[in-house]
């Protein structure tokens, strides 16, 4: 249920005016009517106006990287275009009538002769701004911040997901072999073996075990020769299933020639079932060092997550710069291995004092950018160095460079070349908060057709 309809007198902006001021205000604006649902304004759209809600409810939403955000409801006695028109900016939102509504609009130039005319109106007009531009940035940061964790966990997940699933598919294929083992021992067991021939094999183990691991991968065409020549040596000797054996031994490093040794410590009754054995126990070992380096690898991710993010530490820590740009550098490696090469020219650094969850942002939008600079498929430089009481981190790409046009402009907040909608704008803002604001640090760049660098300068002690 909507409120009754206001007059102008009972807009709270309005309510110290005297009745001439009035009667002038009554004559410069039109009173429009909206149904429910009716788009007010979209976010980009220029300005048009400055309007007054005499009755109903409106809803404005702000977008950014094609997610809608809740700005804010305003209602009867509320204003809104005032910002806008005082910046000659487009809307920083979307809005949208959620009841019938009627709204008084002054045109542009209404708006400036209402000012003249009612100068007691400025400060409340200022005082609304004020607080409208502090919505917008609150809104607009909330919800780059979730979006940025949303792409973080994206990316995240795309690099656990390889190391899961060969975790679960080893872990399949071992339980496989842990039920043939049992059998395959009680196999050699019965084999009539002396302890010489016992202590051959336990030789021949280890040493299959650590080529295993060891082994780098052949050319294809060399590792399939080399199968050949065992699967048909195994043949000559009717050892079953040849085809299936042959790979795991020339892995293990079992050749045609090991297979001659081997035959001249055993009798030919058990070359089958020492193969067999030898097989199953080099797989199981193979798979548990996969195991072993794939848990390493999410224990990795999980350590760059909980480095990047500085869990469980006080907000201002001693700081190992190079520690936090490898972190942000594991956690951008989904971006980056689609075809950008990152070369670290690190001199020595001294640990300094800083907020370390906010420092790595500054290496997360720096690096970011430098890969859409690219367009993903370019060179990255990361070079550090110390300079008396400073140290110096320098972020390069051989990208397209920053237009000339624009240049004095990228440290604006709000301020993107993106369309609406896709960038926030904020990217480098909160880069210069962090540095500027938080840790009394420098930022500035150079930029070129092929190459732009961005210069980042810290204190080494944060007072």
């Amino acid at each position: 249920m909507t409120a009754t309809k206001l007059s102008l007198q009972q807009v709270p902006i309005f309510a110290h005016l005297d009745e001439k001021q009035l009667q002038c205000l009554n004559q410069l604006g039109t009173e429009i009517q909206l149904d429910a649902g009716t788009q007010i304004a979209k976010q980009g759209d220029p300005p048009d106006g400055f309007y007054i809600i005499l009755e109903g409810v409106t809803e404005w939403t702000r977008t950014v990287d094609g997610q809608a955000a809740h700005a804010v409801n305003l209602g009867s006695g509320e204003v809104f275009a005032e910002l806008i028109l005082l910046l000659d900016e487009p809307y920083p939102t979307s809005g949208r009538a959620l009841t019938p509504v009627t709204l008084y609009k002054l045109h542009p130039e209404a708006f400036w002769q209402m000012l003249e005319i009612c100068p007691q109106v400025w400060r409340s007009i200022l005082k609304i701004a004020t607080q409208r531009s502090q919505l917008h940035e609150s809104v607009t940061q909330q919800q780059a911040k979730l979006i940025s964790l949303g792409t973080l966990s994206a990316g995240l997940a795309h690099e656990l997901n390889n190391p899961a699933a060969a975790v679960k598919r080893n872990v399949q294929n071992l339980d496989e072999i842990l039920q043939q083992l049992p059998a395959l021992a009680l196999q050699l067991h019965q084999q009539p073996l002396n302890k010489e021939q016992i202590d051959f094999l336990c030789d021949l183990y280890k040493q299959a075990i650590a080529t295993a691991k060891t082994c780098s991968r052949r050319d294809p065409i060399a590792q399939s020769e080399a199968e050949d020549e065992v699967t048909d040596w195994l043949d000559d000797r009717k050892v079953k299933e040849s085809w299936k054996l042959a790979p795991t031994l020339v892995n293990a490093g079992i050749t045609t020639e090991k297979l001659d040794e081997i035959t001249a410590h055993i009798t030919p009754e058990c070359l089958s079932s020492v193969l067999r054995w030898l097989d199953a126990t080099v797989t199981g070992s193979g798979l548990l060092y996969e195991l072993q380096q794939s848990s390493g690898r999410i224990g990795e991710l999980v350590k760059a997550m909980k480095e990047y993010s500085y869990m469980d530490r006080a907000p201002i820590q001693e700081v190992d710069v190079h520690e936090g740009i490898n972190t942000t550098l594991t956690i951008l490696k989904y971006k980056l291995k689609q075809g950008v090469s990152v070369h670290k020219e690190y001199g020595s650094l001294p640990k300094i004092s800083a907020y370390g969850s906010q420092l790595n942002q500054v290496w997360t939008n720096l690096i970011d950018n430098a890969i859409d600079a690219t367009g993903g498929k370019g060179q990255i430089w990361i070079r550090t160095c110390q300079e008396g009481d400073r140290i110096l981190v320098e972020i390069v790409d051989n990208g397209v460079g920053i237009a000339p046009e624009i240049q004095s402009r990228i440290f604006e907040q709000f301020f993107t070349t993106k369309e609406v909608g896709k960038g926030t704008g904020l990217g480098l803002d909160i880069v210069r908060r962090i540095i500027v604001g938080q840790h009394k640090g420098d930022i500035r760049f150079e930029t070129k057709a092929g190459e732009t660098k961005f210069q980042v300068r810290l204190p080494i002690q944060l007072n």
